[in-house]
């Protein structure tokens, strides 16, 4: 697609420069102890050799990523050492000056310029409608506030505290060189956003088998089968030595110590239990409440003894390993065997008939959401690797948009209780509440020709967030069973949530394959 000319894009430095003035009004704000991990490492990078970046364990917050985050960090370090030394210190536990603070804000408000440029990127590769004057109703500056102002990002990143944005602009910049037919670019950089962060595993397969279909084989039969005989080996020995190179420059150096078991066993540490302390709203939550549901019921007829069940674990918060009480115990093989099972019709999908990056876009999100609802100690932020790629096709089409509106505004919501102190309550209200008038209306206006967006029963769900959160934000702490159960508003939170995530990768599901059902236009 041709470029704008560069008249049209005059609004788009005002609209980041907005957000990023806004991010830094929260600079203040409450953090979590994402904050105090973040400054371990890069204590941990700064102040110790290389060989024992991975075995340093001071703090409980050992260093977890990959080595090129951990090389991000180093760089971070000294500048950090500019503002005070003495959070490079290892042994400064929990150290937080208000020079410390201000230099964490500002690094991610400052890393954010790379999704900024992804979501331009991403914003050009959007089709315009044809005699759309009016700047504010362009699908491509829709898709640029859904970017920028993303408020699940921005309370993650700006409040919460991490660097998401920062690997997000990967990812999207990856999307994007795919949608601009730049594959060996799109794979540089999401090779370079595996070594950053390793939970972009959950959509490597939809990479693998999209550039091995569209890449590596150049033709397509007439009814969009493979050909065969268009295999290409030099392409294919592009896109490994791309792999390769990358994986070498991040691991090799601990290849060569003999520290690679080491740096595994920190990456991936399934001895943490199959949930988070707050459960993601997943299908995970949905088996644990009909778990202790069926637990409760046994009890009360007497066909279980209640001396003889497992602690109530579920329900205090605690990251541990859980054994459910009447249902099978979930192991990290059969979390990986559903998540293989969940996301083999799309990639599957993408091997037979393509159908461009647009069909590659469609296999990451089911990628995403299939990992996200059948994957092992699932982190609720890891939601957002779904909601934002699907921003480019909610901008794109009536049905993706309606789809997009209720996994956003489940997803967000979700992301409440990341900010659980009173101080907070109604930034984050405010903050999703413009966030989600915004998504429906500025949606229902590009596609107003179209028919409505949401179903009944959707909207009627929808709603039900509006009971659920004053039941949990305002009800439940006046009430005397928050001594009791402390954990009841999470419970109700995940599980409620869990609900719309599983309907939107359903209907994500049956979208895609009413499009394999299509006859493929002959050429």
């Amino acid at each position: 697609m041709a470029a704008p000319v560069a008249e049209s894009w005059s609004w788009f430095p005002v609209l980041a420069l907005g957000v990023s003035l806004l991010k830094c009004l929260f600079i203040s704000s409450y953090h979590s102890t994402d904050f105090e991990v973040h400054r371990n490492w890069l204590a941990i990078t700064h102040s110790l050799p290389v060989s024992r970046w991975y075995y340093e364990n001071t703090s409980e917050w050992t260093l977890d990523y990959p080595p090129l985050f951990a090389w991000f960090e180093f760089g971070l370090s000294h500048v950090a050492q500019h503002f005070d030394r003495n959070m490079l210190v290892v042994e400064n536990l929990n150290y937080a000056s208000p020079s410390t603070v201000l230099f964490q804000r500002l690094s991610v408000v400052f890393t954010d310029l790379v999704f900024i440029f992804a979501t331009r990127e991403c914003c050009r590769c959007v089709q315009e409608q044809k005699g759309s004057r009016d700047v504010l109703n362009r699908p491509s500056f829709v898709l640029a506030v859904l970017l920028l102002w993303n408020f699940g990002l921005f309370i993650v990143d700006h409040i919460h505290f991490q660097y998401n944005g920062f690997l997000f602009g990967f990812l999207l910049l990856s999307v994007a060189k795919h949608l601009q037919a730049r594959h060996l670019q799109g794979a540089l950089l999401f090779s370079i956003l595996l070594n950053l962060k390793h939970i972009y595993l959950y959509v490597a397969p939809a990479y693998g088998i999209y550039l091995l279909r569209s890449y590596c084989f150049t033709q397509d039969n007439k009814d969009g089968s493979v050909r065969w005989r268009s295999f290409s080996p030099l392409r294919l020995l592009a896109l490994g030595s791309i792999v390769v190179s990358v994986c070498a420059l991040s691991f090799g150096p601990f290849i060569v110590m003999g520290q690679l078991p080491q740096v595994l066993s920190r990456l991936f540490p399934f001895k943490r239990g199959l949930c988070h302390a707050y459960w993601a709203p997943n299908i995970w939550a949905l088996y644990n409440v009909l778990d202790k549901g069926l637990a409760l019921l046994g009890v009360r007829l007497k066909l279980l003894e209640e001396a003889e069940l497992p602690r109530a674990s579920m329900t205090g918060g605690l990251v541990q390993e859980f054994q459910h009480s009447v249902l099978p115990s979930v192991s990290p093989s059969v979390t990986l065997v559903c998540t293989l099972l969940s996301i083999l019709p799309a990639v599957a999908s993408v091997w037979r008939r393509p159908r461009g990056a647009l069909g590659f876009l469609r296999c990451l999100l089911l990628c995403a959401l299939g990992s996200f609802m059948f994957g092992w100690h699932v982190h609720e932020k890891a939601v957002l690797i779904a909601v934002l790629p699907l921003s480019i096709l909610a901008v794109e089409s009536r049905e993706d948009a309606g789809i997009f509106l209720v996994l956003t505004t489940t997803g967000h919501y979700s992301l409440f209780p990341l900010l659980f102190t009173p101080a907070e309550l109604p930034i984050k209200v405010s903050l999703m509440l413009m966030f989600t008038v915004y998504s429906f209306t500025a949606l229902r206006k590009l596609h107003s020709s179209q028919g409505p967006l949401l179903r009944p029963l959707e909207i009627i769900y929808l709603l039900g967030l509006v009971a659920v959160g004053i039941a949990c934000e305002v009800v439940f702490p006046l009430s005397p069973w928050q001594q009791r159960l402390p954990f009841l508003p999470l419970l109700a939170t995940s599980v409620y949530c869990s609900v719309g995530v599983c309907y939107s990768f359903l209907r994500l599901y049956v979208s895609l394959l009413r499009r394999d059902e299509e006859k493929p236009k002959q050429t």
